[in-house]
């Protein structure tokens, strides 16, 4: 019986598929495979039931679950006590919003990159809901999103708190810097779908006003949204530092609301049962990189002709 063993054997068992277990530990399927059926010649008895299509526990298999995490988890702290001097290696997929992927991924990148040249990053970029979606399954290690959202039974640790604000384009706004109610009757509202945790924030703060909103499903993409509030096409609530720039060319003027809008936590996502150092290492790093003030250069001037 092998570490390497119990591992395959955990996470197949806790992620339900073999498929998904063998990208998590960064293996081949048939490699995961015969470490199982290794543990089990070991034990001497079956610990998944072959017949099914998924990975379906044996009785003798939901009782060693349990015990081979105590031992995951023992074998990690050990490692724990002495600092590998080479740093972490492998793959490591994560998941991030659009605003993150325009303001702090670079400084997270070129940190972790210094301190642990052999860890290959592959970040994914989606909406919330996705990204819950997928860090549940075990196809992400971790993610940076607002949330999670109430259902979700992932361990969640707020990295960075985020303010939104109204914005609209000044020809569509005139003199209007303060909306009331019956200007979400006037002023089509651009929004994402409901996966985006931004959307899931905006309609609780909608529902709790009692508001008849003339919503527009635009797209799900932030920049986008910020492209069809410039045109005047309807007015959106946007990062307020993030749009500094474009508040303070005039190109979109910030609108206040009371109450104002909710400010939104983004926290970091995982689950509950992943003990890994790596991911606590990981955590440390985006907390240190994470500022979602700045990040791509400011839009150019546009002047008419």
């Amino acid at each position: 019986m092998t570490l390497k063993q119990l591992e395959a054997f955990y996470w197949a068992a806790k992620l339900g598929s073999f498929a998904i277990a063998a990208q998590r530990l960064h293996v081949t399927q048939s490699s995961l495979s015969k470490r199982i059926a290794e543990l089990e010649a070991s034990i001497g008895a079956p610990l998944f039931d072959r017949s099914s299509l998924r990975a379906v526990l044996t009785d003798l298999g939901q009782r060693t679950v349990p015990l081979a995490s105590q031992m995951l988890s023992l074998s990690d702290t050990v490692r724990g006590l002495v600092a590998a001097p080479e740093g972490l290696h492998g793959i490591c997929k994560f998941g991030i919003s659009e605003l993150g992927s325009l303001t702090w991924l670079p400084r997270f990148v070129a940190k972790l990159r210094d301190a642990h040249p052999g860890l290959v990053l592959r970040p994914y970029v989606d909406l919330a809901r996705q990204l819950e979606r997928r860090v549940m399954r075990g196809e992400l290690d971790f993610a940076v999103s607002p949330g999670p959202s109430p259902e979700s039974d992932l361990q969640a640790e707020v990295m960075s708190e985020v303010r939104f604000s109204w914005m609209g384009a000044p020809a569509r706004m005139g003199s209007c810097r303060a909306l009331r109610p019956d200007d979400f009757e006037r002023h089509p509202v651009i929004t994402m779908t409901e996966d985006s945790g931004l959307t899931r924030a905006f309609d609780a703060w909608a529902a709790a006003q009692g508001l008849q909103v003339q919503r527009i499903l635009a797209c799900n993409s932030l920049l986008a949204i910020t492209g069809l509030t410039v045109a005047g096409i309807g007015i959106s609530f946007l990062p307020a530092a993030y749009m500094g720039a474009w508040v303070k060319q005039g190109t979109l003027v910030e609108l206040a609301s009371t109450p104002p809008l909710p400010t939104l936590d983004y926290c970091f996502l995982s689950r509950r049962d992943d003990s890994r150092g790596m991911i606590r290492t990981l955590r440390n790093f985006v907390r240190e990189a994470v500022d979602f003030s700045g990040g791509l250069p400011a839009p150019p001037v546009v002047h008419g002709g």
